[in-house]
């Protein structure tokens, strides 16, 4: 494939790396901050013709605003654990500055696509910045398209990915305030419990923004997607979103050894089309999302390096039409948007 095509990623931590120093409006050899080298700025983006993406409200319970510990002037994503007006704040800071880049022109929010060169539908990682279920109608009139109801370590409404118990009962109320709202529910970093319990729950829209295959990865991390959830994800009308994490490709891997082969991410690629179909798989790369560049699988630096993948999806018989559709196309059908040319 070329390099014209649309790519939308479905997780990007935009608010997060600005929180933790970065500049998001320079190059990736100018941007400063922790997590570095990097791998996502605004330009970057738009050099990779990244035209749309899911850019998170990321916060977690815990004692630093940076992975530093530096304070970095209060913009931070963490909160004393169980303060419920202090992740409502961390929330609130990271939403202004979504709605500070759309004013400026730097971005579109979903639903609205105008003329920016960006279009960002806001999705809540971790569901404790929202006071409570009425609340979610507001949020919903913010820009916020989707809502995964815990980050790995849970939250007030769900246990996370560490952890083994379900939804909470203000996290039922939740769920079904997010349907009413007509939000998306992210399963990505739900234990297996709150994933079925959730499931079981509604019938509202579902998809997974940045996860992978479990059954490639030793069938018992629940951070990684079991094939009923993937086959449930699809017949719901949903999407799978693959995640370039290193460890989350080749469980071996170390920082500062040999990043894992491309091939690892095709291999999810290829078994979430197996499993779902070729429509409901796509990027969600998780870029940046608390590491630098050098965990990313071989070749993959920026994203003008993702048209590799479109390149392999090609070589393994893909269509055009196939290809275009996980690049961009598969994402934008699910979340309402036009479809690449």
């Amino acid at each position: 494939m070329t390099q014209p095509t649309p790519l939308f990623d479905g997780h990007l931590d935009l608010a997060y790396l600005t929180g933790i120093g970065r500049d998001m409006h320079a190059g990736l050899s100018q941007c400063l901050g922790t997590l570095l080298p990097a791998s996502v700025t605004l330009p970057a983006l738009r050099a990779g013709n990244v035209q749309g993406c899911l850019g998170t409200i990321f916060t977690e319970p815990g004692t630093h605003d940076s992975p530093s510990g530096l304070q970095l002037g209060g913009f931070g994503h963490t909160y004393p654990p169980g303060d419920a007006e202090a992740a409502h704040r961390a929330g609130l800071r990271q939403l202004k500055l979504y709605h500070a880049w759309r004013d400026a022109g730097v971005i579109d929010l979903l639903p609205n696509a105008g003329t920016a060169p960006l279009a960002v539908g806001i999705l809540m990682e971790g569901a404790d910045p929202i006071s409570n279920a009425s609340e979610v109608a507001w949020w919903a009139s913010q820009g916020v398209v989707a809502i995964g109801l815990a980050w790995a370590t849970g939250s007030r409404y769900a246990g996370g990915n560490t952890q083994t118990h379900g939804l909470t009962d203000e996290g039922k109320d939740m769920v079904r305030a997010i349907d009413e709202a007509g939000l998306f529910h992210d399963l990505s970093h739900l234990s297996d419990k709150a994933t079925d319990q959730l499931l079981e729950l509604t019938t509202g829209r579902v998809f997974a923004s940045h996860s992978n295959a479990r059954s490639l990865l030793g069938g018992q991390n629940q951070r990684h997607l079991r094939d009923e959830t993937i086959a449930e994800i699809a017949r719901r009308g949903g999407i799978v979103g693959i995640n370039l994490y290193a460890p989350f490709l080749d469980p071996t891997f170390e920082k500062g050894k040999k990043r894992p082969p491309l091939r690892k991410a095709l291999d999810h690629v290829l078994h979430v089309a197996n499993v779902a179909g070729k429509d409901h798989v796509g990027l969600g790369t998780d870029m940046d999302g608390g590491f630098d560049a050098n965990s990313l699988p071989e070749g993959i630096h920026k994203p003008a390096d993702l048209h590799t993948v479109l390149d392999l999806l090609s070589e393994q018989g893909w269509s055009e039409r196939e290809v275009i559709g996980f690049a961009y196309n598969n994402w934008a059908r699910v979340l309402g948007l036009p479809p690449a040319p």
